[in-house]
């Protein structure tokens, strides 16, 4: 019976010298002697059961020993597809086991389009449970497929691409393969388990770096078609796998185009290292808010009569977020004061409403660094506008012994201008942001001021000199004249510093007086002087 079945049995002992043949050597059946087992007793009538696990390996073995219909009705390759067809391709289940067993039986089951059956199928299934789940949980088709080697998951997503499934299915089970596949990395977010030394540049390492870079040659093309918490952690596996630009600058690209819904703790996933010890190279954080910040502006839509640029309520989302990750990260020494501030200034100013968070993170490097000098102080400072401080953040600073000189004059100086305008009672925000704005502008013109009036003390002071060596040579006699001489100077300094006067809006202007008219008695002290 197994001569009359198989072909390849008869060939040999026809082909064969001895008169009686005796041995056979079929070391190269698929399966080996088990499925060597299971082929003969299909040929001598004993039952036995065609399984989804066996039947792709039956399917490669009656092709081995050429037991097809064309030898005989009915054979075993008849018998395996009918099997395939009706059976084992009918549910998804059945579909992903079978393919799972073809990893053992190529190139034997390629050349006989088993892998491809399979492929379809598997495809076909999971596009019709993504769309109609016909069990609990609806996404448990995802699970299924995580199952599968690497190269077989990439043929059932390009499967389901032609098949027109959509980005967020694709999505779904790119998501549940790759916390399956890099398990360690992508889910145990704390790092337990993974040490450095782990990783130096082993066969594991390198097999994780390849099927990453695999994983995400798979992504569909919509930028928005993962949550930014599972790129963010991709990413962060990247950096540590040091895998490719390539693969890096993808991830990027997508983080940045979403990066509207980042969170503190996405920032700080890619930031640190996996047992949140170390900092990683803070260079993909910088090139994923610059893309994003450009392509801010780039969409600004002005309208006329703004002053200012205009900015999207995602740009402000994300400017509060940058801060508070600032002060997150701001403690650790790793941190130079150019990653800083090099970070920090990716934001607009006119992003941000208010700088309490980035005074935060400031306060915390320079607690963090006390060995900086004044200039180097100076620089972390140089990050954040004192003038839009919080009244609250303004009495921290005006008491911080840790903020250079020129900040807690600033603060002071302004809540002195604020308390002048009178704009601490309690206004709207509308009314809070127009104060602001004509502050901002009295500092700069008071600071000219400050700087003319140097300039006349200077000046009054060498004239006072001059008169003084003239007056000694003259003798008493001449005091007088020098005398009005004196008065019409200093009258003609005061119309001109009246002219310079910020407040004269609000003050009288005594530039119509005369020079005799003028009163020289000592004014009344008032609180809050500018000079």
């Amino acid at each position: 019976m197994l001569v009359a079945k198989s072909n390849y049995i008869r060939k040999l002992i026809m082909e064969s010298d001895e008169s009686e043949l005796t041995r056979i050597d079929l070391s190269d059946i698929p399966g080996g002697p088990a499925i060597f087992e299971k082929a003969a007793k299909f040929c001598y009538g004993v039952n036995f059961e065609i399984t989804i696990h066996n039947v792709a390996v039956l399917r490669c073995a009656a092709e081995f020993l050429q037991m097809t219909d064309q030898y005989c009705d009915s054979n075993l390759a008849g018998r395996t597809d009918e099997f395939l067809s009706k059976v084992a391709f009918f549910t998804l289940t059945g579909s992903v086991a079978v393919l799972k067993s073809c990893r053992r039986l190529l190139p034997y089951a390629d050349d006989l389009d088993i892998v491809k059956r399979c492929v379809e199928a598997t495809s076909a299934k999971a596009c019709s449970e993504a769309n109609f789940p016909s069990r609990s949980p609806g996404n448990w088709w995802t699970e299924e497929l995580a199952g599968l080697d690497i190269d077989f998951f990439g043929r059932v997503i390009a499967g389901m691409k032609q098949r027109g499934a959509k980005a967020p299915t694709l999505a779904s089970a790119l998501i549940t393969y790759s916390e399956r596949s890099l398990q360690e990395l992508v889910r145990n977010h704390s790092g337990n388990g993974i040490q450095s030394s782990d990783y130096s540049d082993s066969d594991s390492r390198s097999r994780q770096r390849k099927l990453l870079e695999s994983i995400i040659n798979l992504f569909p093309s919509e930028k928005a078609a993962f949550p930014i918490n599972f790129l963010c952690c991709l990413l962060r596996c990247a950096i540590h796998l040091r895998a490719s630009t390539v693969c890096k600058t993808e991830l990027e690209k997508r983080i940045s185009a979403i990066l509207e819904h980042v969170t503190v703790d996405d920032l700080l996933v890619m930031s640190f290292s996996y047992d949140g010890e170390k900092l990683f190279d803070l260079e993909s954080v910088r090139r994923i808010v610059s893309v994003f910040v450009e392509k801010d502006k780039n969409t600004a839509v002005f309208t006329p009569g703004e002053l200012i640029q205009p900015c999207s309520a995602a740009m402000h989302r994300v400017a509060k977020t940058v801060d508070i990750y600032l002060g997150e990260i701001a403690a650790y020494d790793e941190l130079s004061i150019s990653k800083f501030n090099g970070i920090a200034i990716l934001i607009p100013k006119h992003a941000r409403k208010i700088d309490d968070d980035l005074y935060r993170a400031v306060d915390i490097y320079l607690k963090a660094h006390p060995k900086l000098d004044e200039i180097e102080r100076e620089k972390v400072c140089s990050v954040m506008d004192p003038l839009k401080l919080s009244y609250e953040a303004r009495v921290h600073a005006s008491q911080n012994k840790r903020l250079p000189v020129q900040i807690v004059l600033h603060a002071l100086y302004y809540d002195q201008l604020r308390l002048r305008s009178g704009s601490d009672d309690g206004n709207n925000v509308a009314t809070e942001t127009n104060e602001l704005q004509k502050d901002v502008s009295l500092v700069r013109e008071n600071e000219e001021l400050r700087s003319e009036l140097t300039k006349m003390k200077m000046y009054i002071t060498d004239m006072q000199q001059k008169n003084v060596v003239v007056s000694s040579s003259q003798g008493y006699g001449t005091t007088s004249s020098n005398s009005s001489k004196k008065t019409t100077f200093f009258s003609s300094v005061s119309k001109k510093l009246g002219k310079l006067n910020p407040f004269k809006n609000g003050a009288k202007d005594t530039a119509h007086l005369e020079d005799g008219l003028v009163d020289l008695t000592k004014p009344r002290r008032r609180r809050f002087s500018i000079s």
